[in-house]
């Protein structure tokens, strides 16, 4: 059993790397929720699933190791946040540049902020260039 888990961990994340490595932004976002998945699984199997004898038990109780449980809980609740917030960033990227491939993103170039000195006064020399209040 843990065998078949552990491959199918490396079977995910090996689907989750091949996913980031796409230049469509979708699949990259796609292929960390893969990736959170087949790392929760790993983490959940080297937990051993099977269970060992309990510490205070009769001799024929069997439990499983709580610990891993609780983190793999923790990182499904918190992967589940991050995916929500990465859809949204996504849907906001399609707004914004009409495409979801990282080339078109990263070759949209924005406009110079404008000269912030242009609206100014000029500078008196005698003040040091600070401007007096008005009386």
């Amino acid at each position: 059993m843990e065998w078949m888990a552990a491959l199918t961990a490396g079977g995910l994340a090996g689907l989750g790397l091949w996913m980031l490595l796409d230049r469509n932004l979708k699949r990259v976002v796609l292929g960390i929720g893969v990736l959170g998945n087949a790392i929760n699984l790993g983490v959940l199997t080297a937990g051993r699933l099977a269970g060992d004898g309990a510490a205070f038990a009769s001799v024929g109780a069997t439990a499983a190791n709580p610990l891993p449980q609780a983190l793999v809980l923790t990182a499904i609740v918190i992967g589940f946040g991050l995916f929500v917030f990465a859809l949204a960033l996504l849907k906001r990227t399609r707004e914004l540049y009409g495409d979801r491939s990282t080339d078109a993103v990263s070759a949209a170039t924005e406009e110079p902020a404008p000269d912030w000195q242009a609206g100014q006064e000029e500078e008196e020399p005698g003040n040091g260039g600070r401007r007096e209040p008005p009386s």
